[in-house]
């Protein structure tokens, strides 16, 4: 095993979800980005990727890389950033493990981040809110669901990967009512559910 499978292995499998407590979706994306890095290199430089080594995914490997995954791939400016990101956190890991890379490293993170213009977020008024609380058919058991879940999700102001990893334990059926969650940055939340948020004669109607 080379040197940058070693690495790459521990970084993937234990500094990330061990050390660095990331969520699964952030390890299976750092994953996917190694994926296709490492597939990449190996074919442009005719290699096993087995065989790979540190020196190997050097600043010209890399920017050729964001050209190709942008240009042939399609991905956007947010996307390409992202797979960058995972890259330099990687050499950030190697950094205090293989100091033969620190040069290396250095150039790594010397590379720059796309600039992305931020859209402004529009909200919804209130009659949107409400005309999108009651579209689910609450005469079947799935509208039922879907219901309970869009109202949980105003309610906590919850993300999609936060309101589907829900369970029963979380809830605190006590006044107020609340739920606990791992809030972005694996911290720990507790959301008041607060009735008035939403309140409208409407949505009391069974």
């Amino acid at each position: 095993m080379t040197q940058l499978a070693q690495h790459l292995t521990a970084f993937l499998r234990e500094h990330l979800s061990r050390e660095r407590r990331a969520s699964v979706h952030t390890c299976d994306a750092y994953a996917y980005s190694f994926q296709l890095l490492v597939t990449f290199a190996a074919r442009r430089l005719s290699k096993r990727p087995c065989l790979l080594q540190i020196e190997d995914i050097d600043v010209p490997m890399i920017l050729a890389f964001l050209e190709h995954i942008e240009e042939t791939r399609g991905n956007k400016a947010r996307s390409r950033n992202a797979r960058l990101a995972a890259v330099k956190s990687f050499f950030r890991y190697l950094e205090h493990r293989a100091h033969a890379v620190l040069d290396q490293a250095l150039r790594v993170h010397a590379i720059p981040m796309k600039k992305i213009d931020e859209a402004l977020v529009a909200s919804l008024s209130r009659t949107e809110v409400h005309a999108l609380l009651n579209a689910p058919d609450r005469r079947t058991l799935s509208g039922i669901r879907d219901r309970a879940m869009l109202h949980l999700a105003f309610a906590g102001g919850l993300r999609v990967s936060e309101l589907v990893g829900l369970a029963l334990d979380q809830f605190d059926g006590r006044s107020p009512a609340s739920i606990h969650i791992i809030c972005k940055g694996r911290r720990e939340c507790v959301l008041p559910l607060w009735q008035d948020r939403c309140r409208d004669p409407r949505l009391d109607r069974s």
